[in-house]
Parts: C-alpha cells; structure tokens; sequence
C-alpha cells in the first residue's frame, strides 16, 4: 500500500509520530514518478533538489517546522502558476525559457507557509486553453485508468498526477471546467471555488473574469482541507473577496434528510451518453436514500453557455495574451530583421494552433463593428445565464448533474474537430459564467472501466454545503477507492 493510499489526516499523525519521515514521502513521490510517468506525462518540471533539501530540514528541525497544516505533503502544481526559481511554461513555447521567475504566486505562498512541499510543475493545455491536454506545446498527458485515452484538460496533468499517486495532491486552474473535467475523467475529487474564494495573483492569465485556482485530490476530505490553506483575501487581486475562510474539513458530516437538491434537465438532455445518464441516476438513488429530495429543474439560458463562454474568454485571451510579444521576456524569434518582424515571428513561432485560434476570434469579437453584435451581447447572456443559478438556489440548496457528457475519449479522437471538442464543456462552462462554486467526485465507471463524474454545484461562497454534500456520497459509496493499473482498466 502506497503513502499516497493514506488520508491527509493520517499522514500527518504519522508525521507527527515519527513513524514516518518527510524524507520518505518525497521519496516516494519521486520513486512513483520514475516509475510511471513515462506512461503517464504528468510532470513538465521536477523540483527534487530542492524539495528533498526541504524535507531534510523539515525532518531535522521536528516540531519546530511540524505546525504547518500541510507539512511534509507532496504537492503537484499546474504550470500557469508562477514559482519562484522554478520555470513555468504555461506549456507553451512561447515561455520555454522562462526559467528564474522572481516571485512565487499567493497560492504557492500559502502552500509554503503550510509547509507543504512543491514536487514539480504539471503539463497541462497551453496557456489553459484546451479540453484534453493534447494542446500542451510539449507532449500530451495520458489517463492513468487507460493510458490509450485523455486524462481531460487543461489541468489533466494535475489530475493524472494525483490519480496514478506521484504526489499527494495537487493544485489546477478553471476557466471553463478545467478542474472538473480531468478530475472526472480521471476519477478523482476537483473543486473550483466560487470566483473570488481564492487569489489569482501569480496564475498567468487565460480569461481574467473565468479563472480561478482549485484543488484536485483523492477524497473530498483532502480537498477541503487543501482549499482552507489556499483560499483568502489577497490585497494584491483586486478580484479577490474579502470573506471569512471557514473550516471545511471539520463540518463536513451532516444529515442530507431534508436536503433539496434541483436536477436541470438541460444537463441531462441530448449529447449526454446512456452509461453517464444512469450513473448519475444512481447517485440521486443514493441521496434518496440518505434522506435527501430532489426534483428537475431548468436552466434555460444554458444552451447558450458554450457560444458565450467562448466569445468571453478568447475575447479577453486576445488581450492578455498580447503582452507575449518577444520584448520583455519569453522566446524571441531568432528569424526577426526588425521590430514588426519580431512581434510578429516570435508569436507565430511561439503559439500553438489552439492559442492562435482564440486570440484570432476574441480579437475578432472586440473589433469595431463587432463589439456590441457579440462580446457586448456575450456579456448580457452571461447576466441571464448567472440569474438562472438565482432563481434555483432560492429553492434549492444544490445543483445535481454530470460533470462530463461521456466518459474520457481516445487520445486523437478530437483534437482535429474543435467545435465538438469545445461542447465537451458544456456541461461545467455555466459554473463559471455564474462564477459559483462546482466539485466533481467520481460516481462510476463505463463498460469501458473509465471513471463517471458527479458535479455538485452551490451558492456563491457556500463551498460547506457542496463538501458536505459530496462528503456524504463519498461516504455511502466506494468509487473513491477505485484505483488505476496503468495502462488499462481499472480494478
């Protein structure tokens, strides 16, 4: 049985103990990846000088650096999230040599404070922008549970690395479902907070008003302690909320009798697969049973949710991506004899197709002429798609539904069709446009043995209620406890 088998909790008493070393986990956190990522391609950069050094000192310094709330864990980060003297590529070319950065992010701040100890930087879609990980500019991550198929994206690294056990847990960022998707496709727990619970300062920006950093983990417990340490009021986002953190990890049992849950049609309706539609079905048969209600519901504005997120994000994309242009930092094209040359050259060198495609249609949509006829538009639709959220939480006290239409498809299936691939998010986009908070706990397995998703959706800041909700599915069922043998089905 691995260390990584073991819930934080019990890692940290065996700590603390002395039963078990912070040597030893590093240790095995790297001995795993040696193991494995060749298959897998989780990891884009290694830390193992330094965290080994940092293990070292945390085991020779004892209680004096055991009062971390994380100490000792392993962690994985997307590589969007800036560290200092650690390159971050954002998994672009563009940032290949973004070796030395000079400042770590709030997130990675916290997590140093908590003690926690930083493995490596994971691959993921660059710059964030990508559904199935086979947009990274250096290699595609596989699933863990059939390494023959997408581990999701953008955060698939994230979620491959915490499902195939090379580090205890791991951090990604959500645009559009890039915490949930992988996390469902690689049958682990994925929460992406209400907009706002947690700094953005230090993620390198997709779509400033969508993005938010979240937490991947094996159980909903581990999620909720990691989004404790994370989450925060952070002078330097000017988008960050200033709300009190509570204590997730200690109030996630409660009794689901009397809990109203709404199950929106819409995200069970067509494009949605028989095996996903009837897990979900029997999950709500579990929550039946725990005493909970739950009635269907509309939310009729989601129809529009994937035409308005994609006009929104590569709108704002074409604008934040525009500081990548070969002058202050980043890969300067060598071909250049002038300065328009340079712009242009180290940007079409440095981009992938993904990127150059949204730059090109939110330049498009922000172009006068075009302005009001689509982003303007996009961003009234975005208003009703939020009012929906509104009008059902005043009767219910959670959202019910898959996380994904179809389990995880086969590695070159659809990265040749764009537009199917981007419907593939329809059904975690909304969260985002409404900014509320949204996790995805495992829920199944297809005939194909690939793990099933459940989205739990909640109010704005109301993260308790959705971790006790998913705390207590977890709990009655053992999905959780399922684990990948690489390279083929799972047990």
């Amino acid at each position: 049985m691995s260390l990584f088998d073991h819930k934080l909790k019990d890692i940290q008493e065996l700590l603390h103990k002395k039963e078990v070393s912070v040597r030893e986990l590093v240790d095995e956190s790297y001995r795993r990846i040696e193991e494995v990522d060749d298959q897998i391609k989780a990891f884009l950069t290694l830390n193992k000088e330094e965290a080994l050094k940092q293990a070292d000192e945390f085991d020779r310094d004892g209680a004096q650096s055991g009062n971390g709330a994380l100490f000792g864990m392993p962690v994985g980060l997307k590589d969007n999230i800036v560290t200092k003297g650690l390159r971050t590529t954002c998994a672009s070319k563009i940032l290949d040599n973004f070796n030395d950065p000079l400042y770590d992010a709030t997130v990675v701040q916290k997590l140093k404070e908590a003690k926690a100890i930083t493995i490596g930087k994971l691959n993921m879609d660059e710059f964030a922008m990508g559904s199935s990980n086979e947009n990274s500019g250096y290699m595609a991550t596989r699933n863990p549970w059939n390494t023959d198929y997408v581990p999701g994206g953008s955060s698939g690294g994230s979620a491959a690395a915490v499902a195939s056990r090379e580090v205890f847990f791991a951090l990604g960022s959500d645009t559009g479902g890039s915490i949930r998707q992988p996390a469902a496709f690689c049958g682990v727990v994925g929460m992406k907070p209400t907009y706002g619970l947690v700094s953005r300062f230090g993620l390198v920006a997709f779509a400033s008003s969508l993005d938010q950093i979240g937490p991947i983990t094996r159980t909903v417990e581990d999620n909720a302690r990691l989004l404790e340490v994370i989450a925060g009021h952070d002078h330097m986002d000017s988008t960050s909320a200033n709300v009190e953190v509570p204590a997730y990890s200690e109030h996630l049992e409660k009794d689901m009798k009397g809990l109203k849950i709404a199950v929106p049609k819409e995200y069970l309706g067509e494009g949605v697969s028989e095996e996903v539609r009837e897990a979900v079905r029997k999950a709500l048969k579990v929550y039946e049973s725990l005493g909970a209600e739950w009635e269907e519901v509309s939310l009729p504005h989601s129809k529009y949710a994937v035409a308005t997120y994609y006009l929104i994000a590569s709108s704002e994309a074409s604008a934040n991506l525009a500081r990548f242009d070969g002058v202050r930092y980043g890969v300067r094209s060598e071909k250049a004899e002038n300065m328009i040359d340079m712009f242009k050259l180290s940007r079409s060198e440095g981009f992938g197709d993904e990127v150059k495609r949204r730059i090109m249609l939110g330049t498009f949509a922000l172009s006068s002429g075009y302005y009001d006829a689509y982003y303007k538009k996009a961003q009234k639709v975005r208003t009703l798609i939020k009012q929906d959220f509104e009008n059902v939480f005043e009767d219910y006290d959670v959202i019910i539904g898959p996380t994904t239409p179809t389990p995880a498809f086969k590695v070159g299936e659809k990265i040749d069709d764009p537009l199917t691939m981007y419907a593939n998010d329809i059904l975690t986009i909304p969260v985002n446009l409404a900014g509320v908070p949204g996790i995805s706990v495992p829920c199944g397995f297809s005939s194909e043995g690939l793990p099933i998703g459940l989205q739990i959706i909640g109010r704005h800041f109301d993260e308790q209620t959705v971790y006790q909700t998913a705390y207590a599915f977890e709990q009655a069922t053992d999905f959780h406890k399922q684990q990948p043998q690489l390279g083929g089905a799972g047990k």
